[in-house]
C-alpha cells in the first residue's frame, strides 16, 4: 500500500522550534479538517448552544484523517516583533474549509448537486444526494 503525504507549507516567520511550529502547522489543518468534515456547532432560534458536548458531534481522531505533512519555512521574518516570528498555527486552519468545500463541490457537481454550508459530515453529503434524486 502507498502512504500518501497531504502537505501544507507555512511561512512562520523566524522558526524559533521547528519541532513545535512543524506541530502547529499540522495541527491546524487537522483543526480544519474537524470544522469541516465532522463538527457541527448548532444553536436553536433563541441563540441556545445545543451541541454542548463532545457527545453531540464528532471530533477527529489521529486515524481519521491521511498523513499530513508540513513544510515550513522562515523566508519572511515579521517585521512587527524583534524576533522575527509569527503565528504558526492559525494559517493551516484558515483554508482547509474553502478547499475541501470546492473539492467536494467539484466531485458532487456530475450529479447535480452543490453543498452551500458547512460541515460536509458524511451523514450531511450523503443526504445531498440523496435530496437531488
Amino acid at each position: 500500500m502507498q502512504v500518501v503525504d497531504y502537505l501544507m507549507v507555512e511561512d512562520v516567520g523566524r522558526v524559533i522550534n521547528p519541532l513545535t511550529a512543524n506541530g502547529q502547522a499540522v495541527g491546524a489543518v487537522v483543526q480544519g479538517l474537524g470544522g469541516t468534515l465532522l463538527e457541527h456547532l448548532q444553536y436553536d432560534a433563541e441563540g441556545q448552544f445545543l451541541t454542548a458536548s463532545l457527545a453531540d458531534y464528532l471530533l477527529p481522531g489521529a486515524d481519521d484523517f491521511p498523513s499530513i505533512r508540513a513544510i515550513i519555512t522562515g523566508n519572511s521574518p515579521s517585521p512587527n516583533n524583534p524576533l522575527g516570528a509569527k503565528g504558526a498555527g492559525e494559517g493551516g486552519i484558515v483554508p482547509v474549509g474553502g478547499v475541501v468545500a470546492n473539492a467536494v463541490a467539484a466531485a458532487l457537481a456530475p450529479l447535480g448537486v452543490e453543498p452551500r454550508a458547512l460541515p460536509l459530515s458524511p451523514p450531511r453529503v450523503w443526504e445531498l444526494v440523496n435530496e437531488r434524486r
